[in-house]
């Protein structure tokens, strides 16, 4: 029986059965059970931010699993620690750390923290944006502005007032000193890799102060490198109240973490919250190892190549290219992602058709600039078979 036939047997049906089933990888390159290279452009959706094997990875991760591999949050370790001091000395800020397991449990934590600080306060609802996604867990579900995964699961426990995405006059107009808190992704990631009309985290930012409600960013795709900016809101020059990070941190090792600034760090008294995987030394010596090997220049400079590269292709399937550092997304003039992405793997690439009109390009950070040339040079051939679908 073949994999795919096993995996169809063993597992529930919310995924589908993947067209490819990988077996190994190197770099950004990788291998499916058939032998066929690939260079994967896809990156575990944002998350393989050295790539498949690389040898400060998996140094850290074989030293730590060999040394300590759990202790829960009774007691803790070095590398918790010095994870939470790196990330508050990248952020520039006074700031406290939770250590989760996932990017939905980063926003778990957020929510909770917010809804402390709400109910304190007196204060009754929320504010996200539309097509906005935060998770699937019950509370980042909530917050979750995708009606076709929302609307089956409700109703649900708060309030969530949804505007749209980038309008700043929206924004204002719905957040009220009766607010809790605006949660929102500074470019938007499952809805297509939209980012935001220039001022747009500023405004939300002036709404927030002049409201007194929290401003969340979730940052679970968007932060560790990938926009070519440590964290994206610092390109932006605001400071959130709430962070939530994910991802790219691990560099493939599940990890996930919320960050309250100044009061909202101190909001959780002792009980309040807990994991008892969260902070994992395992995943905590991967995301050292991460953040010890991201280069922001290598990432900035291939970046460059990349869109400057795409945007030079003139094919009437190509209508643009949206994103920011390595996390763009080639924008369709017909709904025909998915046969591009077939096209692509055809081909020997792997993308994402995120939606109907755009495909995602979420490499490792490692990426080379040759690698970027060979997909640059591929893509209107990918195209022109997409079409033809």
């Amino acid at each position: 029986m073949s994999l795919h036939k096993r995996f169809e047997a063993a597992f529930m049906p919310n995924y589908g059965v993947p067209p490819v089933a990988l077996a190994r990888g190197e770099g950004s390159r990788v291998w499916d059970v058939d032998g066929k290279e690939y260079l994967d452009l896809i990156g575990g959706i944002a998350v393989s931010s050295l790539g498949h094997g690389h040898p400060a990875l998996v140094e850290a991760v074989s030293r730590q699993v060999a040394t300590l591999a759990h202790t829960s949050n009774l007691f803790l370790h070095e590398p918790e620690v010095l994870l939470a001091e790196r990330l508050l000395g990248l952020l520039k800020a006074p700031a406290r750390v939770f250590l989760a397991n996932s990017g939905t449990e980063a926003n778990e934590c957020a929510y909770k923290l917010a809804l402390k600080y709400g109910k304190s306060e007196g204060r009754s609802y929320f504010v996200a944006a539309e097509n906005g996604f935060h998770g699937r867990t019950m509370g980042a579900l909530s917050l979750t502005g995708k009606k076709a995964i929302r609307d089956q699961f409700g109703p649900f426990p708060i309030d969530v007032r949804f505007v749209p995405y980038g309008d700043a006059d929206a924004l204002k107009n719905a957040v009220t000193g009766d607010c809790i808190a605006v949660f929102l992704e500074p470019t938007q990631g499952e809805a297509g890799v939209v980012p935001p009309p220039d001022g747009y985290f500023q405004a939300a930012r002036e709404v927030c102060d002049s409201t007194g409600a929290l401003l969340v960013a979730d940052e679970i795709q968007s932060a560790i490198g990938r926009t070519g900016h440590w964290f994206a809101h610092q390109a932006d020059g605001v400071t959130p109240d709430i962070l939530t990070l994910a991802k790219g941190l691990g560099g493939g090792l599940p990890i996930g973490a919320c960050v309250g600034f100044g009061d909202a760090g101190t909001l959780f008294d002792k009980g309040d919250h807990g994991s008892t995987f969260g902070g994992n030394p395992i995943s905590c010596a991967a995301a050292l190892a991460v953040l010890d090997n991201v280069d922001l220049e290598h990432v900035r400079s291939v970046a460059d190549l990349l869109r400057g590269g795409l945007e030079s292709i003139g094919h009437p399937l190509l209508k643009g290219v949206r994103g920011r550092g390595l996390w763009l997304a080639t924008v369709l003039s017909e709904p025909v992602s998915a046969q591009v992405q077939s096209a692509a793997a055809d081909a020997g690439f792997l993308v994402n058709a995120l939606q109907p009109d755009a495909v995602r390009l979420a490499p490792p950070l490692v990426v080379t600039p040759e690698q970027v040339s060979a997909f640059v040079d591929a893509f209107p051939a990918i195209l022109t078979e997409a079409g033809r679908g």
